[in-house]
Protein backbone atom coordinates (compact mmCIF):
# COMPACT_ATOMS: atom_id res chain seq x y z
CA UNK A 1 0.00 0.00 0.00
CA UNK A 2 1.06 3.27 -1.23
CA UNK A 3 1.33 5.84 1.89
CA UNK A 4 0.63 9.87 0.84
CA UNK A 5 0.62 12.33 3.03
CA UNK A 6 -0.15 15.93 2.69
CA UNK A 7 3.10 18.18 2.05
CA UNK A 8 3.86 20.98 4.62
CA UNK A 9 3.61 24.36 3.16
CA UNK A 10 6.71 26.20 2.02
CA UNK A 11 5.48 29.51 1.44
CA UNK A 12 2.45 30.87 2.75
CA UNK A 13 0.72 34.14 1.99
CA UNK A 14 -2.42 36.20 3.44
CA UNK A 15 -4.65 38.61 2.15
CA UNK A 16 -4.23 42.32 3.59
CA UNK A 17 -7.24 44.11 4.89
CA UNK A 18 -6.30 47.46 3.50
CA UNK A 19 -3.41 47.19 1.49
CA UNK A 20 -0.84 49.83 0.96
CA UNK A 21 1.23 48.80 -1.54
CA UNK A 22 0.65 47.24 -5.24
CA UNK A 23 -1.29 44.38 -4.47
CA UNK A 24 -3.54 41.67 -6.45
CA UNK A 25 -6.85 41.00 -4.96
CA UNK A 26 -5.57 42.01 -1.42
CA UNK A 27 -2.08 40.19 -1.96
CA UNK A 28 0.96 41.83 -1.16
CA UNK A 29 3.85 39.01 -0.69
CA UNK A 30 3.80 37.30 -3.86
CA UNK A 31 7.92 37.69 -3.83
CA UNK A 32 7.89 35.31 -1.11
CA UNK A 33 6.59 32.27 -3.93
CA UNK A 34 9.28 31.14 -6.54
CA UNK A 35 9.28 32.26 -9.66
CA UNK A 36 10.93 29.41 -11.49
CA UNK A 37 9.97 26.34 -9.03
CA UNK A 38 7.22 23.86 -9.47
CA UNK A 39 4.62 22.72 -7.38
CA UNK A 40 1.29 22.70 -6.32
CA UNK A 41 -0.92 25.53 -4.65
CA UNK A 42 -3.97 25.81 -2.22
CA UNK A 43 -6.23 28.44 -2.03
CA UNK A 44 -7.84 28.90 1.63
CA UNK A 45 -11.28 31.15 2.34
CA UNK A 46 -11.22 32.89 5.65
CA UNK A 47 -12.64 29.40 7.32
CA UNK A 48 -9.72 27.25 6.62
CA UNK A 49 -11.83 25.67 4.01
CA UNK A 50 -9.74 24.54 0.98
CA UNK A 51 -11.36 26.04 -2.11
CA UNK A 52 -9.31 25.11 -4.95
CA UNK A 53 -5.85 22.75 -5.51
CA UNK A 54 -3.79 23.57 -8.73
CA UNK A 55 -0.16 22.79 -10.03
CA UNK A 56 2.40 24.46 -11.74
CA UNK A 57 5.90 24.20 -13.55
CA UNK A 58 6.63 28.05 -12.54
CA UNK A 59 4.28 28.40 -9.50
CA UNK A 60 4.63 32.20 -9.04
CA UNK A 61 2.76 33.06 -12.39
CA UNK A 62 0.45 30.09 -12.44
CA UNK A 63 -1.11 31.83 -9.36
CA UNK A 64 -1.12 35.09 -10.03
CA UNK A 65 -3.17 34.01 -13.86
CA UNK A 66 -5.86 32.34 -11.74
CA UNK A 67 -6.54 36.39 -10.04
CA UNK A 68 -5.89 37.79 -13.60
CA UNK A 69 -6.67 35.04 -16.26
CA UNK A 70 -10.44 35.47 -17.72
CA UNK A 71 -11.18 31.87 -17.98
CA UNK A 72 -9.83 30.64 -14.34
CA UNK A 73 -12.26 28.54 -12.61
CA UNK A 74 -11.48 30.75 -9.89
CA UNK A 75 -13.00 33.99 -11.52
CA UNK A 76 -15.98 34.01 -9.71
CA UNK A 77 -14.66 32.81 -6.54
CA UNK A 78 -11.74 35.91 -6.18
CA UNK A 79 -12.57 37.56 -3.42
CA UNK A 80 -13.16 34.09 -1.08
CA UNK A 81 -9.38 33.64 -0.91
CA UNK A 82 -7.56 34.86 2.10
CA UNK A 83 -4.69 32.59 2.19
CA UNK A 84 -2.64 30.76 -0.28
CA UNK A 85 -0.08 27.36 0.46
CA UNK A 86 2.15 26.95 -1.89
CA UNK A 87 4.46 23.37 -1.61
CA UNK A 88 7.45 22.80 -3.80
CA UNK A 89 7.82 19.66 -5.58
CA UNK A 90 9.84 19.45 -8.23
CA UNK A 91 8.97 16.47 -9.77
CA UNK A 92 5.94 15.95 -12.47
CA UNK A 93 5.03 12.43 -11.47
CA UNK A 94 5.00 13.97 -7.67
CA UNK A 95 3.23 17.17 -8.29
CA UNK A 96 0.08 15.26 -10.64
CA UNK A 97 -0.36 12.28 -7.46
CA UNK A 98 -0.12 15.21 -4.49
CA UNK A 99 -2.58 17.55 -6.71
CA UNK A 100 -5.09 14.50 -7.20
CA UNK A 101 -4.56 13.27 -3.65
CA UNK A 102 -5.30 16.54 -1.70
CA UNK A 103 -7.98 17.59 -3.85
CA UNK A 104 -9.78 14.36 -2.51
CA UNK A 105 -8.63 14.28 0.90
CA UNK A 106 -9.63 17.61 1.86
CA UNK A 107 -12.53 17.53 -0.67
CA UNK A 108 -11.40 21.40 -2.85
CA UNK A 109 -14.73 23.03 -3.24
CA UNK A 110 -14.17 24.63 -6.65
CA UNK A 111 -12.20 21.64 -7.99
CA UNK A 112 -13.91 19.77 -11.13
CA UNK A 113 -11.06 18.16 -12.52
CA UNK A 114 -9.34 15.12 -10.54
CA UNK A 115 -12.74 14.59 -7.97
CA UNK A 116 -13.61 11.07 -7.10
CA UNK A 117 -16.04 12.49 -4.72
CA UNK A 118 -19.58 13.48 -5.07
Amino acid sequence: MINITIPTPDVTIEKQISPELSNIYGFTDFHLIPRDKGGIFMFYNKSKELLFVGKARKLRPRIKKHFEDAVSPMKPHRDEVTTIEVCIIEEPVDREIYETYVVNKLRAKYNVDKVFFK
